[in-house]
């Protein structure tokens, strides 16, 4: 099971106040559900995917409207033949739908009544129910971290992520072929999506996995950090070292003032020493302390008189 389905399936469990399922039930059926004509009856189809989110949408509908639902079970013809779980409820789609608060005299609203959402509780089942119709999320040990919502309606999606920002959560809206796309990209923001919406156990999955990774990236980026400063500092001590020995070959390096003497000989008795570790071994010889940058002032100095020969 993916980690997106491992979601949705705590998300369908968590249990609810009849104000919140009707929340969820909103969210859900106005993204994922159809109204049909049948025998001058309208009803309502719906196709979901995951046994859990079928079996909590049919729990709701059928405990608080009372009515008739066909249950039918379609095997994909795909690669992997998953069920997909068809729930026809037989009776009252219309008036289901005006509870909810998506349906008026005129037709199907692009938005739900506010009083759907008017409990911040009520806002939180929203998202879970909006999610459980039409979200994905990313593993935290993927690449990138990214949470989204598709709906076919644009104001529908201005509204979902209007819910998103009342929780503190950054969402964008982008469209992909004939859908309108809400989605999340922080990590954290990510992880109060989980909590808001009830998936308590996969924040904490989540939060662990994503620890874990950003330490091992800041080692990764400190250990890198040390490679690239130890190779800076080789390099600088071979370049003071080639400035040294031109001065030998010249006969010009006993002409130098003591304090240069000094520095260069300590250099090329340590031609790998940092800068830090020839301030130890200068003060331990000369028992006088020296700064880094008076030591590079000195190197400098020498690397300057050497070119100077050319």
């Amino acid at each position: 099971m993916s980690f997106s389905s491992e979601v949705k399936h705590e998300i369908s469990n968590v249990e609810m106040d009849s104000c919140c399922e009707r929340a969820m039930l909103s969210a859900f059926l106005h993204i994922n559900s159809n109204l049909l004509i049948v025998n001058k009856q309208m009803q309502l189809q719906i196709e979901i995917e995951n046994a859990t989110i079928a079996k909590r949408m049919f729990s709701i509908l059928k405990n608080r409207y009372d009515v008739e639902i066909e249950l039918k079970v379609v095997k994909k013809q795909n690669l992997n033949k998953n069920n997909v779980y068809i729930l026809r409820v037989l009776s009252q789609g219309i008036e289901i739908l005006e509870d909810l608060g998506i349906y008026t005299s005129r037709g199907m609203r692009h938005t739900p009544s506010s009083v759907i959402t008017v409990k911040p509780c009520c806002k939180q089942a929203y998202l879970g129910g909006a999610f459980l119709a039409g979200g994905s999320i990313n593993a935290p040990t993927t690449p990138n971290y990214h949470l989204e919502i598709a709906t076919v309606d644009d104001e529908l999606a201005e509204f979902i992520k209007k819910l998103f920002e009342y929780q503190d959560i950054n969402a964008k809206i982008t469209k992909r072929r004939n859908k309108y796309v809400v989605y999340v990209k922080a990590a954290d923001h990510i992880a109060d999506f989980l909590k808001v919406t009830g998936a308590h156990v996969k924040t904490l999955e989540f939060e662990d996995v994503r620890i874990q990774r950003d330490f091992k990236n800041s080692l990764i980026r400190l250990d890198n950090c040390e490679v690239a400063n130890e190779v800076k500092s080789i390099q600088a001590g071979n370049k003071q070292i080639d400035a040294i020995q031109k001065l030998i070959e010249h006969n010009r390096y006993n002409y130098l003032e003591p304090r240069l003497i000094q520095v260069a000989d300590l250099r090329m008795q340590y031609p790998e020493a940092s800068l830090n570790e020839l301030i130890y071994e200068y003060e331990e010889i000369h028992g006088e302390t020296i700064s880094k940058s008076g030591l590079q002032h000195r190197f400098k100095k020498i690397i300057e008189i050497a070119s100077k020969l050319d």
